[in-house]
């Protein structure tokens, strides 16, 4: 017992004797062995993930990347605030890495945390090009622990990512393998009768969409740490230690709920930012964000990390137990979630004027008493071309109210439409986390009224697998335009039936729960289907940013803007101009 207490503090020491501000990163192409499958891929230093890598608060890093592959890439460093001619996306932020060329990122460590990074060319990052970052702060954490993990996830799919977008614009539902079936129909009829379970079919087929399109990719494996469920990663502790878990999702497609059955997890930070801390038994993990638990397992016994996916179509796993080889049994996967009316609420063609069962008044993220603030009138006029195939008339005179099948008397989220489908339950019958429980642990600003606030209404069209913002799509979008020095607050309106985790880059949004002063501090801000959410962000950082839903596929298909900063230090707005001419390819 004595040896393994002494190799974890080890494990903790040494990558603090050795950090430096100088590191090394080559680019190369990779054998992935998932336990299922076998495939090649990217990553760095030889393997993938990519390290982790290691930084203290208040230093200057100088990182050297190496591109061995035969294409361009380049690597964002994510939630990370740096100089905007060092965030790595090519075509906004710098040209890109030529094949054989080695480019060096320096910048200043300006925050503390648990971040990670990847690749922001093509489809390289869901082809395995990630890796992990942890920040040490100046000064002492605000909670305590004896030893802590990285927990990586990622879902690897058999197929590489350009085959992948080529099916997807093929067919839209090419990856779902979680179709309703008979059986489920039979199941509805004895829950909810015969003809709402009719009228409810009935709906969905006339609006040629699909309850069961919850996530747009099935069929993969969940990683953790690089391992499959079979390979299971496995952490070592002492009992009575406290452990620190820094969850980071990698995915490109897929949210997770993580859960330890046996052990209470304390959730102390979220997206590198601490939090006042919440006890849970469950939380969701968005793609791209970053949640850091404390648990203390008490007895000599292993532990199942199970991340199970938002759409139960797969999961991923690891242990954490006292000593290599111990296992735990795997929770078996809970029923494939439904989307139900409730989350086609938001969709500008739908007639909202029939939903009566449905209680808007509970949707507007912003206000405690609900989402009252949401204002059906602006739908008026909108292009209604993106939901070619609706028929309407089917809709007439049917029990919206009823058809969440099932849904209408459970639990609630202020942040997702009452009645919705995919409203998350602890697996044990306790606490699962919400952004509404998310405060933050010192304000990182001073709470002040915003300058102005902008729309951006989260758009798309299934058939055709095109995403977009405001109903535009990327490559035919102007930027949007920010002034330095200015407060800003985006009204984010979710259109669609999918769930967007929203990712500015450069700066901190600042999620709005309610809580005045002390909202949470995010870098990545899921909108849930049929809502309205509030992020606010001050503009302290000066260049040119992404601003992209961090679902790799939809991003690809154009759910994606380009933010200027407009004004700043004059030396920096010379940079800006010229990287504006530049041009290149995101």
């Amino acid at each position: 017992m004595k040896t393994r207490l002494f190799t974890g503090l080890l494990s903790l020491l040494i990558p603090a004797m050795v950090m430096a501000g100088e590191y090394n990163l080559t680019v190369d192409r990779v054998e992935i062995d998932t336990g299922d499958f076998v495939k090649e891929g990217i990553g760095y230093n030889g393997k993938s993930p990519g390290p982790v890598m290691r930084f203290k608060e208040g230093e200057n890093v100088k990182i050297n990347v190496t591109n061995n592959l035969d294409e361009m890439t380049s690597i964002h460093w994510h939630g990370l605030i740096l100089p905007f001619d060092q965030d790595g996306v090519p075509g906004i932020s710098f040209p890109g890495i030529k094949p054989g060329e080695t480019f060096t990122y320096e910048f200043p460590i300006q925050q503390a945390g648990t971040y990670w990074f990847h690749s922001h060319s093509g489809f390289q990052e869901p082809d395995g090009a990630y890796g992990s970052i942890v920040i040490e702060p100046e000064g002492r954490e605000p909670f305590r622990y004896d030893r802590e993990y990285v927990v990586q996830l990622t879902d690897k799919h058999p197929h590489s990512g350009d085959r992948i977008m080529r099916n997807l614009k093929m067919m839209p539902d090419y990856y779902n393998r979680e179709q309703q079936t008979v059986g489920e129909f039979f199941s509805d009829v004895s829950k909810n009768g015969l003809m709402n379970t009719v009228s409810d079919r009935m709906a969905w087929g006339g609006m040629r969409m699909m309850k069961a399109d919850v996530e747009d990719l099935q069929g993969f494996t969940g990683l953790i740490n690089g391992k499959g469920p079979d390979q299971n990663w496995t952490g070592l502790f002492e009992p009575g230690e406290r452990i620190r878990l820094r969850f980071i999702n990698s995915s490109a497609m897929t949210y997770f709920d993580i859960r330890i059955p046996g052990l209470d997890m304390t959730v102390v930070q979220a997206d590198g930012n601490n939090v006042q801390p919440v006890s849970v038994d469950e939380f969701r993990i968005g793609v791209a964000e970053t949640y850091d638990v404390i648990v203390r397992p008490k007895d000599e016994q292993a532990y199942t990390i199970f991340a199970e996916s938002m759409g139960r179509s797969g999961y991923a796993r690891a242990t954490l137990a006292p000593e290599e080889g111990m296992e735990a049994a795997v929770p078996q996967l809970r029923e494939p979630a439904r989307l139900t009316m409730a989350d086609m609420s938001g969709m500008h063609g739908m007639d909202h004027g029939s939903m009566a069962g449905m209680d808007h008044g509970d949707m507007d993220m912003s206000s405690s008493e609900g989402m009252g603030g949401m204002d059906h009138s602006s739908m008026e006029g909108m292009d209604h071309s993106n939901m070619q195939g609706m028929d309407h008339s089917d809709m007439e005179g049917m029990d919206h109210g009823s058809m969440a099948m099932g849904k209408k008397e459970g639990p609630s989220d202020p942040f997702y439409a009452k009645g919705s489908g995919l409203v998350p339950t602890a697996a044990n019958g306790g606490k699962f986390l919400s952004y509404a429980d998310l405060k933050a642990q010192d304000p990182l600003y001073e709470d002040r009224e915003p300058t102005r606030e902008i729309e951006l209404r989260l758009t798309g069209n299934m058939e055709r697998y095109t995403w977009s913002i405001n109903g535009v799509k990327y490559e035919d979008a102007d930027p949007i335009r920010l002034k330095y020095g200015e407060r800003v607050r985006f009204k984010f309106v979710n259109e669609t039936m999918m769930t967007h985790p929203m990712h500015l880059h450069g700066m901190w949004s600042i999620l709005d729960v309610g809580a005045d002063q002390w909202n949470p501090i995010k870098h990545t801000v899921s909108v849930q289907p049929g809502t309205t959410v509030y992020m606010e962000t001050e503009v302290d950082e000066p260049g040119q940013w992404a601003f992209h839903c961090h679902l790799s596929y939809h991003a690809a298909a154009g759910m994606f803007r380009k933010v200027i900063v407009e004004g700043g230090p004059e030396s920096t707005q010379a940079k800006t101009d010229v990287i504006a001419k530049d041009g290149g390819e995101v």
